[in-house]
């Protein structure tokens, strides 16, 4: 029964056939609500009667939710009416009329008289005991009962969700905690579980809003408190996460969750003792802490005589922890044994912590990567790009560093961050928002001027949160290697720099790393493959296609290997004087908040050239790219 309640084929494919379906409004229109569209409610009315025979239980309907919010997205519809769709179809499928059963194998809620609808707190105790023994299979069945005898229970839908997450089933989840919304808007806990799991998923905006309901609802709630600090530190806000972590520790003054926050603060500005030092208290006050226990091993290189870190993860993965929180553990067991030599232990922990993630991340699609490269270099020719643009902007003050994940970008930021007249202002995400907004548009026609001078304005606008001294401000989002384009025609004299690292060091680094989900082509050797084959075609054209004095190729190996050499070139290319304090980048003092927070701290090392070899029996598909190294 457990896992034909997870069968979810039939509602994957209708999801895909109501995208396709779906008519979008027009173009660069969004005036007019989705909902207030006649045919839109016709859609809706459409995909309700479509459907019913599915017989939908809940994780049935956000496989076909979520299907469709994919589905829409590749199709280039703008992210908020895709949001505003998600959203109205879930309504739809919930509600009057739309099929409802919790399960394949009841076709209609059970008669809802008074004395059945008594089983229902008798339900929930149990519901409540065999999650405490972790029988998950058990707690849905209950929970299943419940939802025959009240479809529209809030707090089952909530537990429901609760449960979902336990089991990685995240995107039901979401679905659960959103219906439990719907239901009872007031419901904090409800508010609370959805912010989290959209964290989790890496949809740190959205996962902003449900936090912020959750304290509005009630504002001495701790556990929102701590996930909107995480949240905000995400979004790389710093100050406003430290103040939601120092306000739940004046609420809850050994609260574990508030201290790991603030011991993370503390690591991205390279206050590693004092983290160290946090860490420590989140343990003495929640020994089972395994955030506290994960996050140890960034700090430091781990050696054997830290035995002891290693038996107390294996002792909390033995006791049973939730799925997000085992994925922590073996993405740090990984690092550990990687630290002390031991390579076959540490590939196995890095498989198991990716197989855990791939559970709920929205599986990688090669096709529609491989068309979107295809797209690039149709839409951006050599010709259209040696075209100045009415509305683009003659600043010089942004600087690109691109590449990979993992391939050095933090690295010369960094360098470049510690020129006087620098600074880095980590990963935006602008460029890449605005490539999906207007990616019908960018693809039929240039951009008009109004367009593209509101967009380099408002990028300009968020460049000024950095110092005004700052000649040279870092951009080095790795997505945006795939808009370079559009960078290019908005900021002509803007330097692009590229890092160029091993493909097979650079991707084995990927899959090494614990990012969000939404880079789900992480989480699989022959997916991450296919991607830096795609990746690698894209980079080949904008560099056939952009002036060469605005893109540098920047070899990762030949960096580490003459650090000076290569700074000078770097420094020079963006236009500015030689400074030879940029060679001490490690002791500049700034918040880095990427996977790399530890290594731009060190001096420059070359042990990470080459470094597949150690894993070289384990990573077949990856072998295929030595054909691809410098």
């Amino acid at each position: 029964m457990f896992l034909d309640w997870f069968n979810a084929r039939e509602a994957v494919d209708a999801g895909t056939a109501l995208a396709d379906a779906f008519p979008p409004p027009p173009s660069g229109n969004r005036a007019r609500a989705a909902n207030g569209r006649p045919d839109i409610q016709k859609f809706l009315q459409r995909a309700a009667r479509e459907a019913r025979p599915l017989k939908l239980n809940l994780f049935r309907r956000a496989k076909l939710l979520e299907t469709f919010k994919s589905r829409l997205l590749e199709r280039g519809v703008d992210r908020g009416t895709v949001e505003e769709m998600t959203h109205l179809l879930l309504v739809q499928l919930t509600g009057a009329g739309a099929p409802d059963a919790p399960s394949a194998r009841t076709a209609a809620p059970a008669p809802a008289g008074s004395g059945v609808r008594r089983r229902i707190p008798a339900l929930l105790g149990e519901v409540e005991a065999l999650m405490g023994r972790r029988d998950y299979a058990g707690a849905l069945e209950r929970l299943e009962e419940i939802l025959q005898i009240e479809p529209k229970h809030a707090v089952a839908n909530n537990i429901l969700g609760d449960v979902l997450c336990r089991v990685g089933r995240f995107h039901a989840a979401e679905m659960a905690f959103r219906h439990a919304i719907e239901l009872q808007p007031a419901m904090a806990e409800a508010h609370l579980n959805l912010g989290t799991v959209l964290r989790w998923r890496g949809e740190f905006h959205a996962a902003e809003t449900a936090l912020r309901r959750a304290i509005k609802q009630d504002r001495r709630n701790v556990e929102a408190l701590v996930g909107l600090g995480h949240t905000l530190s995400a979004l790389d806000r710093a100050q406003d996460a430290k103040d939601c972590f120092e306000k739940a520790l004046r609420l809850q003054p050994r609260h574990a969750g508030a201290l790991c926050g603030l011991g993370w603060l503390a690591s991205m500005d390279g206050r590693f003792e004092e983290s160290e030092r946090l860490l420590s208290q989140a343990l003495e006050a929640d020994p089972n802490c395994a955030e506290a226990w994960a996050w140890r091993v960034e700090l430091r290189r781990m050696t054997r005589a830290d035995r002891d870190w290693l038996e107390g993860a294996e002792r909390l993965l033995a006791a049973g922890v939730p799925s997000m929180e085992e994925e922590g553990l073996r993405f740090a067991m990984g690092k550990y044994f990687n630290d002390i030599g031991d390579f076959p232990k540490a590939f196995a922990a890095y498989q198991r912590a990716n197989e855990l993630q791939k559970r709920h991340a929205t599986p990688y699609d090669q096709s529609a990567r491989t068309a979107f490269v295809d797209e690039m270099i149709r839409v951006y020719p050599r010709e259209r790009l040696a075209q100045p643009l009415a509305g683009a902007s003659d600043s010089r003050r942004p600087v690109f560093v691109v590449g990979m994940m993992r391939s050095g970008t933090s690295l010369v930021e960094q360098i470049i961050a510690s020129h006087p007249r620098a600074a880095g202002a980590g990963e935006l995400e602008y460029w890449h928002a605005a490539a999906a907004k207007y990616r019908d548009l960018l693809r039929r026609e240039t951009p008009d001027p109004a367009l593209l001078g509101r967009l380099t304005g408002e990028y300009l606008k968020i460049l000024e949160r950095q110092p005004a001294v700052a000649e040279r401000v870092v951009d080095k989002s790795t997505y945006n290697t795939d808009h370079l384009g559009f960078i290019h025609l908005a900021f002509p004299n803007a330097r692009i720099l590229y890092l160029r690292r091993d493909p097979l060091d650079v991707c084995l680094s990927c899959y090494f790393q614990q990012f969000a989900t939404m880079a789900n082509f992480t989480l699989d050797l022959a997916d991450l493959a296919h991607y830096y084959r795609e990746h690698h075609r894209v980079v080949a054209h904008w560099r056939s296609v952009l002036p060469q004095d605005v893109f540098l190729e920047v070899p990762y190996a030949q960096l580490v290997a003459d650090q000076e050499t290569w700074s000078r070139r770097i420094i020079e290319f963006i236009g500015l004087e030689w400074d030879p304090v940029v060679l001490q980048f490690h002791k500049t003092e700034r918040s880095v908040l990427t996977a790399s927070h530890w290594q731009v701290r060190q001096k420059i090392y070359t042990s990470s050239v080459g470094r597949w070899k150690n894993y070289e029996k384990f990573i077949g598909p990856l072998l295929k790219l030595r054909d691809l190294s410098p």
